[in-house]
């Protein structure tokens, strides 16, 4: 890939914020380390860029979002270049559920009817306490007859995703290092590995800790109060537990799973912390500590984790943002755009991060393609509309995660005590606290 090398030349300048130009710098070891800023000046680069590949639309990120944004293109006749740090899929992690608006957008993108042959539909659930006493259970198609819910591994949800796209749609090995804007709007990438490519249009689906949503001004995500563990048990024979979720409510810890396929099932257990604590790699070391939480628990969760495979196991802090109206920067700046994650993170307590993520992908595209093909709305137009049409839907939803996570991970006994004789018992509806899952979504 073609280089320039020049110098630059800072201009103080009192235009619009869109007009400005943001450089981001990262050292070559990623992002996250000696990353800084310039604002309020714009960068004229001062020798030509003509030999730097220039591309229309540019995606950052091979995950759901960035994978769904670009079939989404693709089906409406827009071609894109996604950009993906790692040397190939990163189909690492365990499972995700999928309500029915996801399973939406995976209908409109013509790709749900392959992923549904491979995993099972969950029927309902039910929830106990923590010495194994049902509360309450629950059936979904008896709340909502049209309710969809299944649990999707998330490394084939990826590659699904990804053999639909076009041959060389996803460059691998292309690490963002450095953004420019340009005074006529474009954008100019940078990589780790030195080459650069001009683009017209960016698409930001790098994640939690995007570097793109920090370079238009987005604060890092908080940490929420808690952690959890996850992975995704394997039985060979097949495993016993019929198509539900099961969720099990403790005193500042709770855990839950649910079959994947008739091989898999995916599990969680969460916990209070004041901080995230170290990291730690060692699968085995993390899966010893999810077991110690509930070792006392009922036998058949302790059974689940111990038919873990060790490298599955993983441990995350939760986090969110939540986008405040007139304080938040917009989803777009200029011909820069972020979806999903490095938009609106979320905890995962509704089971909607990855479902608007997908929400976002169709509705971007949508708006987008027209725009590319009339030119009316410009593509600044489309962006902003896009964030108008899904704030309203994502701020919402990211608060009442948060809440929601809140709630369940009580600790005084007196709560707890009204929580599982009380509310979950005798109050809990479970068809209103569903109503987020209707979305509308046609055909590509």
């Amino acid at each position: 890939m073609a280089t320039t090398t020049s110098s630059f030349v800072f201009l103080k300048s009192h235009t619009s914020p869109f007009c400005l130009t943001k450089t981001l710098f990262t050292n070559i070891d990623g992002f996250g380390h000696g990353i800084g800023t310039r604002r309020g000046y714009r960068v004229i680069k001062a020798q030509s860029q003509s030999d730097v590949p220039k591309e229309q639309v540019v995606i950052v990120g091979a995950g759901i979002a960035g994978l769904a944004t670009a079939l989404s293109l693709h089906r409406l006749g827009v071609r894109s270049l996604v950009l993906e740090q790692a040397e190939s899929l990163r189909t690492g992690g365990t499972s995700l559920t999928l309500f029915k608006n996801g399973w939406r957008v995976l209908d409109a993108i013509g790709v749900a009817n392959d992923l549904r042959t491979q995993f099972l539909e969950i029927r309902g659930m039910v929830v106990k306490s923590e010495d194994g006493r049902e509360l309450r259970a629950f059936n979904f198609k008896q709340e909502d007859e049209s309710q969809e819910v299944r649990a999707v591994e998330r490394r084939v949800l990826l590659e699904t995703l990804a053999s639909e796209l076009p041959l060389n749609t996803i460059q691998y090995s292309s690490q963002l290092a450095r953004i420019e804007a340009t005074p006529n709007g474009d954008t100019l990438l940078e990589l780790v590995d030195g080459s650069k490519l001009l683009a017209k249009t960016v698409i930001g689906c790098d994640g939690i800790r995007s570097p793109i949503a920090k370079w238009m001004g987005f604060p890092e995500p908080k940490y929420v109060g808690h952690c959890a563990f996850r992975g995704l048990a394997s039985y060979s024979d097949g495993q016993p537990f019929g198509p539900r979720v099961n969720y099990i409510y403790g005193r500042g810890l709770r855990a839950g799973f649910v079959p994947v396929s008739p091989t898999k099932v995916y599990w969680f257990i969460c916990f209070n912390s004041p901080s995230p604590g170290p990291k730690i790699t060692d699968s085995l070391v993390l899966k010893n500590q999810a077991k110690e939480l509930v070792k006392d628990w009922p036998s058949e969760l302790l059974n689940i984790v111990d038919s873990t495979p060790d490298d599955t196991v993983i441990k995350t802090p939760l986090v969110d943002r939540w986008l405040w109206p007139a304080i938040s920067p917009g989803a777009s700046a200029g011909r820069v755009v972020v979806v999903g994650d490095a938009w609106h993170p979320m905890s995962p307590n509704l089971g909607q991060g990855a479902c608007c993520a997908l929400e976002d992908s169709v509705v971007l595209a949508k708006k987008l393609a027209r725009a590319i093909k009339s030119e009316d709305p410009s593509v600044e137009e489309a962006f902003r509309s896009y964030g108008t049409e899904r704030w309203p839907r994502v701020f919402p939803l990211t608060i009442r995660a948060n809440l929601v996570g809140s709630a369940l991970q009580w600790e005084n006994p007196v709560v707890c005590s009204v929580r599982n004789n009380i509310i979950i018992p005798k109050l809990v509806r479970l068809g209103p606290l569903l109503e987020h899952t209707n979305f509308t979504c046609e055909s590509l």
